[in-house]
């Protein structure tokens, strides 16, 4: 069994946090060092990783991250469309095979690799509207097949704090348990993808975690992207949704691979971000102070919000590593430095679930 001495490189936990990161290259390359932990957890499992889903916003680093993790003769295969220049090629120069399809095609999905692990992280909500029958086949159809194609795999699903109903933000946030009762259509497809990997992984036994995650972020993307440049460009912010739980992405992505060691049967879900109830306006203000100016507030708090408890996360995995100041002052140092951006914003203002 490999431990964190006998991978090359060093592990997250030797590295002290950057004070900026200079490059998109940079970002990556940190974004995709494992912690001892990670190593660990990972060790214990046997067998190859497949990752589906894997060319958005968080699968090229994840599919690093599981690459430097795990010894090289597992094997970690990337599947997705890749649509987007570059990624592809980006992930097999670091070691990640790669295959292309598209997931709503049964027999490509039938002739992949059958591997012991699998992370799915494919799913529609951007222009989720504009095509809702689409939408709910990318949300619910294809997990469906994808629970029965890999139902002798352990899997751990993608899913988010969107399947909640707003809850106080005077409270402690929705829990695991909490009754799944949400507003709009794209939310209610994300209850309908969790329902189809509980039906499967209870009728075949499958182990597997639902993975509820709230807002992973980087310098590109992310709540804190979003209410940085509003600031730095002197629009408004909207406060209507007043409060976020918010993550780093290598912390959100590094838990989803430790829960291929903390899968249960039946599947079951985890609730997945930073332990802070973090308000918006208090971010505007806090980035119009690092940029020098003042932010234009908009709107008033709603009493309530998509806030989560995530002492569950915290019980098995720790706290996440990355803290809010310090993901606060990357991501001002980013967007002061006009670098480039995924323009893809979350629209964390929207309470009508209509995305």
């Amino acid at each position: 069994m490999p431990n964190a001495s006998a991978l090359p490189g060093p592990q997250l936990d030797e590295l002290p946090f950057p004070e900026r990161f200079e490059t998109e290259e940079a970002l990556e390359d940190y974004l995709a060092v494992p912690s001892r932990a990670l190593v660990h957890d990972l060790a214990t499992l046997e067998g190859d990783l497949l990752i589906l889903g894997a060319g958005g916003k968080m699968g090229p680093t994840l599919a690093r991250l599981a690459r430097n993790a795990l010894p090289p003769g597992r094997r970690v295969i990337a599947v997705a469309r890749f649509s987007e220049p570059g990624v592809r090629e980006n992930l097999q120069a670091h070691g990640v095979e790669v295959l292309a399809c598209d997931l709503l095609d049964r027999e490509a999905l039938a002739r992949l690799p059958q591997c012991a692990n699998v992370v799915f992280m494919a799913g529609r909500k951007f222009g989720a509207d504009g095509n809702l029958p689409l939408t709910w086949a990318m949300n619910t159809h294809v997990p469906a097949m994808v629970a029965e194609t890999f139902r002798r795999s352990r899997i751990v699903a993608f899913s988010t704090a969107c399947v909640y109903p707003f809850v106080p933000v005077t409270g402690q946030g929705a829990s695991e348990g909490d009754v799944l009762a949400p507003p709009g259509e794209y939310a209610n497809s994300c209850v309908g993808r969790e329902r189809m990997f509980e039906h499967f992984s209870q009728l075949h036994g499958t182990p597997g975690r639902l993975l509820r995650l709230s807002y992973a972020i980087d310098m590109r993307y992310g709540v804190l992207a979003d209410v940085a440049q509003k600031v730095h460009r002197g629009e408004p912010v909207d406060v209507s949704m007043g409060h976020v739980n918010v993550i780093w992405q290598g912390d959100a992505n590094a838990q989803a691979l430790r829960c291929l060691a903390a899968a249960t049967v039946p599947t079951s879900p985890l609730n997945v971000s930073g332990p802070e109830t973090t308000s918006i306006r208090w971010l505007a203000e806090e980035f119009g102070r690092r940029f020098g100016q003042r932010a234009t507030i908009t709107g008033q708090e709603a009493a309530t919000a998509w806030l989560m408890n995530t002492g569950e996360a915290e019980r098995l995995f720790g706290y996440p590593r990355v803290p809010l100041k310090q993901m606060i002052g990357w991501v001002a140092d980013w967007i002061g430095r006009e670098q480039r951006l995924y323009g893809k914003p979350t629209k964390f203002e929207k309470r009508d679930g209509n995305y």
